[in-house]
């Protein structure tokens, strides 16, 4: 088996963590780069995205707290409109402060209880 990374070590641990904390809610998914951020509600009883959000085609890109945010509002408003009010917050790898932070604090905000 080869060597993982810190990173890939850290988003298995994160992962198996929420299997046993899920008990059927679905997953707020959270993908960043440096130059966006994506996040997806996903159902993963069915296997299928309930809701999805990003910086993709926007003026203002995902390499600030802003645009983070921005999307956490939109997240929690697509995940409402689906009827989805509890979820799990997946970081996947990645820790939790700036653009993940912002991105969220701003989907508990739009009314997301995880």
């Amino acid at each position: 088996m080869a060597k993982l990374s810190l990173f890939e070590r850290r988003r298995q641990r994160v992962r198996t963590a929420l299997r046993s904390r899920g008990s059927g809610r679905p997953r707020l998914s959270v993908h960043r780069t440096g130059r966006h951020i994506y996040v997806q509600v996903i159902d993963d009883v069915q296997g299928r995205t309930i809701a999805a959000a990003s910086t993709l085609g926007r003026e203002t890109t995902g390499a600030n707290v802003d645009a983070a945010a921005q999307v956490g509002r939109d997240i929690a408003a697509a995940a409402r409109d689906a009827g989805v009010t509890s979820v799990v917050f997946d970081r996947g790898g990645f820790l939790f402060h700036g653009r993940v932070k912002a991105l969220a604090d701003a989907a508990r905000e739009g009314g997301l209880e995880f």
